[in-house]
């Protein structure tokens, strides 16, 4: 995984290498392992840090527990020993990053400070700088690791081998390795390794790890299944309809992955904070060195140096640095784990400041599986009107047009020629020689074909269709609404955030579902430039506001809103391209899950930017007066680190 999300200042062994050029980066590690000590537990790839802890509590027990002392020379040779296994690496940093007139980094202030501890005769103290920072530094890698590790693993749930069928015998294979149409088998208990398409009859599957439901998907013949579901009770076939580089699940692993390296506001004003802190609090430091020789009597080199070396240490900016995007990497695994995929940090801060959601109807709110509930022929037979409507609506994707389809059943070989999709009307086809036309009323009224006025009537959603210029009769169709919508809109509500439904569906309809959810404002009849002109008089009124949709056919909306979210991203590989956040099921509710996390995420990486800098400006003015020592220095900066951290990785912990 990357590790953009950490700058200059920061401490990552992969930004370490991201910062030096390629030349010096394949010539060290910057002081990491290598791929070989990347297997071995953490404290053997810091054998050298840890000796020299030892070391220093050897000595420091030896002087202040049994009063045994040893010369200054002895001194400093084993304490300058326990010096350069702790800060070698950084050291060997601090020096390359010279070499390029770069000073103003947390490497060169610790290799400033700890040098100039040596050089005042404090051994053992400028060991502890050096050992507790190399600690705190181990840590936060650790912790950023953990947290995209965990990230990762919320998804990457493929197995590693898959029971093909070839030429009558069943073979365990590697994923990779099978071809498209390919049959596989799927045993009880097993994950679905490939996309594809269910050849049994029927099987149950448990899609948690993709959806973030645990209860029981009863699929069915010819239905799709996504690699990443667990096989719950019965031998499934499925034909591979996708190759594993190309399944759901390994595009949105990629997408995941590539969000922690999409920062935050927060995380680039700390980024462009820290570069002009450090070189700040480092000419402090040499001002509290220097400036007192002007100011005070009885001044004293030593002291006052002492007191710029503990400035140094205090000053630097890593907990800032590691916490907050640490915390981001949080906010994305919660919501991972939810079942809400955020395309990058930086829409989890968006989502904070979110005050208008604006959805489509279908889809979204309402389950999207219609039902003819009546059919009016004018002129015709309603199985012929039933068939030619059918024919032509085979061609489009839209859930109107596979209720219709559902209904008429088996309509033959017949097929529709010179297929025209009308954007917000319907379909316009040629069948039989005839010219049929398929949608809305608005289809007829652009085409100049009259109607019977009670068709503007109807409350249902309608499908009209006219044969040769002429009314042939409408089908009507209804949709029901979701369990769980209408919870969600309330607690928009809570949150002070107005709602609004945006379809192209008929104002009646749209109507009767807007006050059964208790919508502040809903508009029907929309074109898709209608629903655009919608969205823009909401922004230009100040608002900021998320679009709800399928992220495909209101693409021109997904790109105006400050935040385009998908719903059921599962079943579009266009909707995981173009929205910001991808809702893995269709439940509205996880809209406000999605909100509720920006909040907390943004909480705790305040949380952490106060308690940084409120201890750093607290210890920074008691060094400077002569009442912090180094010790007290890199205690406070490696403790508020770890606090920080702890602070951090507690959010994937919590519940929403």
């Amino acid at each position: 995984m990357k590790t953009n999300n950490r700058h200059t200042e920061c401490c990552s062994t992969d930004d370490k290498k991201a910062e030096l050029p390629k030349e010096e980066s394949a010539q060290h590690k910057e002081g990491d392992v290598d791929e070989h000590e990347a297997e071995k537990p953490g404290w053997k790839s810091h054998w050298d840090l840890l000796l020299s802890l030892v070391i220093l509590f050897i000595m420091l027990t030896m002087e202040y527990g049994v009063d045994i002392v040893f010369n200054n020379a002895i001194n400093l040779v084993i304490y300058g020993i326990a010096y350069l296994l702790a800060g070698w690496k950084v050291l060997d940093l601090a020096f390359r990053k010279l070499k390029r007139f770069d000073i103003f980094n947390e490497f060169f202030l610790m290799s400033v400070a700890t040098i100039g501890a040596f050089l005042i005769g404090e051994y053992s103290e400028g060991v502890a700088v050096m050992v507790f920072y190399s600690i705190g530094e181990w840590f936060q890698d650790s912790a950023v690791n953990r947290a995209k590790q965990s990230i990762k693993a919320l998804l990457d749930v493929r197995p590693d081998e898959v029971t093909v069928l070839r030429e009558g015998s069943e073979l365990r294979v590697d994923p990779s390795s099978v071809a498209l149409d390919e049959t596989i088998q799927i045993k009880p208990g097993e994950k679905v390794a490939l996309d594809g398409q269910l050849i049994s009859e029927n099987a149950s599957f448990n899609t948690a790890a993709l959806t973030g439901e645990s209860k029981p998907d009863t699929k069915y013949a010819k239905e799709a299944i996504l690699a990443g579901m667990i096989n719950l009770n019965t031998v499934a076939e499925v034909k591979v309809t996708a190759l594993f580089k190309d399944s759901k699940l390994s595009k949105i692993l990629e997408m995941v992955q590539d969000a922690t390296a999409r920062k935050s506001q927060t995380q680039l004003f700390i980024s462009k904070f820290a570069k002009v802190y450090t070189p700040i609090v480092f000419f402090l430091a040499v001002m509290v060195c220097f400036l007192p020789y002007f100011l005070v009597n009885d001044y004293d080199f030593n002291t006052w140096f002492y007191r710029s070396l503990v400035f140094l240490v205090i000053s630097c900016p890593c907990a800032l640095v590691v916490s907050i995007p640490l915390g981001y990497f949080g906010g994305i695994g919660l919501a991972s784990r939810n079942g809400i995929l955020f395309k990058g940090g930086n829409f989890l801060d968006v989502m904070t400041k979110i005050n208008v959601i604006v959805m489509d109807k279908t889809g979204t709110l309402t389950k999207g599986v219609f039902k003819v509930q009546e059919v009016v022929a004018d002129k015709i037979d309603k199985k012929e009107l039933i068939r030619l409507t059918a024919i032509l609506e085979k061609n489009s994707t839209h859930p109107v047009a596979k209720a219709v389809v559902d209904y008429a059943g088996d309509t033959g070989s017949t097929k529709a020629e010179k297929v025209e999709e009308i954007a917000g009307h319907g379909l316009k086809g040629i069948i039989d020689g005839k010219e049929i036309l398929a949608g809305n009323v608005k289809l007829l009224k652009k085409f100049s074909i009259s109607y019977p006025a009670e068709v503007d009537k109807v409350v249902d959603t309608i499908v009209v269709v006219s044969i040769n210029k002429s009314y042939a009769g409408y089908i009507t169709i209804a949709d029901e609404i979701k369990e769980d919508a209408a919870q969600a809109i309330k607690d928009m509500h809570n949150l002070d955030i107005k709602t609004v439904m945006l379809s192209g569906d008929k104002q009646s309809v749209v109507d009767q579902v807007a006050k059964k959810l208790g919508i502040d404002e809903a508009y029907g009849d929309l074109l898709p430039e209608g629903k655009v002109e919608k969205v823009q008089t909401l922004k230009d009124g100040g608002f900021r506001l998320a679009f709800v949709g399928d992220g495909v056919n209101d693409a021109p909306v997904v790109a105006l809103a400050d935040a385009g979210i998908a719903m059921g991203g599962l079943g579009s590989d266009a909707t995981i391209e173009t929205a910001d956040v991808v809702i893995q099921n269709d439940q509205p509710f996880k809209i406000v899950s999605a909100i509720r996390i920006g909040k907390i995420t943004r909480s705790v990486v305040w949380q952490n930017i106060i308690l940084a800098m409120v201890v750093k400006v607290i210890v920074l003015g008691l060094g400077a007066g002569g009442v912090a020592t180094l010790w007290e220095a890199v205690i406070a900066d490696v403790g508020v680190a770890l606090l920080a951290i702890l602070n951090a990785v507690r959010i994937q912990k919590m519940t929403v």
